[in-house]
C-alpha cells in the first residue's frame, strides 16, 4: 500500500537529468510518506527552491549546461538545507569538491534506494531547524567556545567574535557538537563519523579531514596552525 504523505512530512527535491531515475526514487520515497517534488536541471531546481522550497535536496553532479557542484555553489550562497550528491563511482575528485563546498552527504550511482532513505533520514535528523538566522550577541545558555567563535548549541548556529553568524552546514554542526561533547577527548575519525554523520569509516573515505579543514578555516585564528581543533597524528582530533 502506498503511503499518503502528511502536508508536513519532509519535501524531497530531486535534481537529476535522468528521468526514469527521478522516477525511480520519487516513487520509492512517495511509498515510504515522504513529498517528493523533481527538477531535471540546475535551472529548475533554482525555480522550485524559489517557489515551493525543499527540505532536502538530492543533486546529481553531471548534468549539462549548469552542473551540479555549479548548482550547490548557487544553492549554498541562498539556502540552509541538506544536500546529498549523487556522483558516478569514477568521480572521486567531485566528490571531494562536493564536500568542501558544503554539500551534507554523497552516495554513488546505481543508487541503492533503502541506503539512500537512510541516509535522507539522518540528514533531516542532523539539520538544524527553526535556527534563528542572524542571530548574535553574547553567550546564550549552551554555547561552547570554539577559539574566537561560539557554538550555540540550541540555535545550531556559529558565531564569530564580533558577533557575526558565520554559515555552516547541518554536517558542520554535527562535527562540532561532538567535540564540544567530547572536549579533551581524542576522537577516531571512525568514532566522529559514527557519532556526527551516522556513517563508518571506510579506508580512503576523506570526509572528516574535508569537513575538519573547512572547520578550522572558520574558527582558528591561524588555520595554518590550527590551535583549537589538533591533530593528533595516526589516531583522529581532538578539541581542547
Amino acid at each position: 500500500m502506498t503511503a499518503i504523505a502528511q502536508p508536513d512530512a519532509p519535501r524531497i527535491l530531486i535534481c537529476d537529468d535522468e528521468e526514469h531515475l527521478r522516477e525511480m526514487v520519487g516513487e520509492y520515497l512517495g511509498e515510504r510518506g515522504f513529498r517528493v517534488a523533481e527538477a531535471g536541471s540546475a535551472a529548475a531546481l533554482h525555480r522550485e527552491l524559489a517557489g515551493a522550497g525543499a527540505d532536502l535536496v538530492i543533486l546529481d553532479i553531471t548534468m549539462p549546461g549548469e552542473d551540479g557542484l555549479s548548482a550547490l555553489r548557487k544553492l549554498r550562497t541562498e539556502f540552509d538545507l541538506p544536500v546529498i550528491m549523487l556522483t558516478a563511482a569514477s568521480e572521486v575528485i567531485d566528490r571531494v569538491v562536493g564536500l568542501e563546498m558544503g554539500a551534507d552527504d554523497y552516495l554513488g550511482k546505481p543508487v541503492d534506494l533503502r541506503e539512500l532513505e537512510a541516509r535522507i533520514k539522518a540528514a533531516l535528523r542532523r539539520h538544524p531547524s527553526g535556527g534563528g538566522a542572524g542571530a548574535a550577541g553574547g553567550a546564550a545558555p549552551g554555547s561552547v567556545p570554539f577559539g574566537p567563535c561560539k557554538l550555540d548549541l540550541d540555535r545550531a548556529s556559529l558565531t564569530g567574535p564580533e558577533g557575526e553568524e558565520i554559515p555552516i552546514t547541518a554536517m558542520e554542526f554535527s562535527l562540532l557538537r561532538v567535540l564540544a561533547e567530547n572536549r579533551g577527548r581524542v576522537l577516531t575519525r571512525d568514532q566522529l563519523l559514527a557519532q556526527a554523520h551516522d556513517r563508518g569509516w571506510e579506508p580512503f573515505d576523506r570526509s572528516i579531514d574535508l569537513r575538519i579543514s573547512r572547520l578550522r578555516r572558520k574558527i582558528e585564528p591561524n588555520p595554518a596552525k590550527p590551535s583549537v581543533i589538533r591533530t593528533v597524528r595516526g589516531v583522529g582530533y581532538i578539541f581542547g
